[in-house]
């Protein structure tokens, strides 16, 4: 069986979406194209199988590496145990699932050394293809699409959470990764200045009316909001008698 060198393993998020692509190109064809010659190699009668997608776009049924720990994650073993037990669409729709495992594992794995920003571009490459198991059973690749409610859901259902205000012990520095949040959120007001959401502001939301409010319209610091369990705006602390 080939396997990559270490020399010679993809390094950049490029060459590792290049790679990924080719393996699974050899996978799709294998479970496709050649999918009788497929079925055909996986004799239930010989050992453990498992099914590779190489980097030259070819595919293999063969044994697992010999190897411990193996230069790369190994896929499913024994592919082969389960043909005959299945119906023939539904034993490929399983390798499928597996095959897609594999396939992120492999591509994450040279993506160890990634950075944040980076292994976000890889799974968003990664994610704009269809899967393997979209592929076999012929399922519709539907990509997201932007809603123009999913920043009220995202304020009421994570609320001081994901922006890291009050609840969260650190708070959030904006940077590069959180564009999309301030996309959401372009539309929140401040329920003292009447300001607009940015991310590269501090913001604070009350528990009780659910409103935002930018952290130094009501005097509260990133550093206090630590300490705080449950906030109430100035106006809720009149009305309730308490003390934010």
């Amino acid at each position: 069986m080939e396997m990559a060198a270490i020399s010679s393993s993809p390094r950049t998020v490029e060459e590792i979406f290049k790679d990924y692509s080719a393996r699974r190109s050899g996978i799709v064809r294998a479970l496709t194209y050649d999918v009788d010659e497929f079925y055909a190699t996986c004799d239930p009668e010989k050992e453990n199988l498992c099914l590779y997608g190489h980097p030259n776009e070819t595919w293999e049924v063969t044994l697992p590496a010999e190897e411990v720990p193996p230069e790369l994650p190994e896929p499913a073993l024994g592919i082969n145990f389960a043909r005959d037990g299945m119906h023939r669409r539904d034993w490929l729709s399983l390798v499928a699932v597996h095959t897609d495992s594999w396939l992120l594992a492999v591509a994450f794995y040279f993506g160890a050394r990634l950075n944040r920003n980076e292994r976000k571009r890889l799974f968003s490459l990664i994610n704009d293809l269809p899967t393997v198991f979209e592929v076999v059973t012929e399922r519709k690749h539907v990509k997201d699409k932007p809603n123009v409610d999913n920043g009220n859901k995202s304020r009421s259902s994570t609320k001081r959470t994901n922006d890291g205000q009050a609840k969260s012990t650190t708070p959030r520095v904006y940077d590069e990764s959180y564009a999309e949040d301030e996309d959401e959120h372009g539309e929140t007001l401040c329920g003292s200045c009447g300001g607009n959401y940015s991310g590269d502001e501090f913001w604070i939301g009350c528990d009780i009316c659910e409103r935002w409010y930018h952290g130094k319209c009501v005097k509260i610091t990133p550093a206090k909001a630590e300490s705080i369990k449950q906030y109430k705006c100035p106006s809720c602390s009149t009305k309730k008698g308490g003390r934010p």
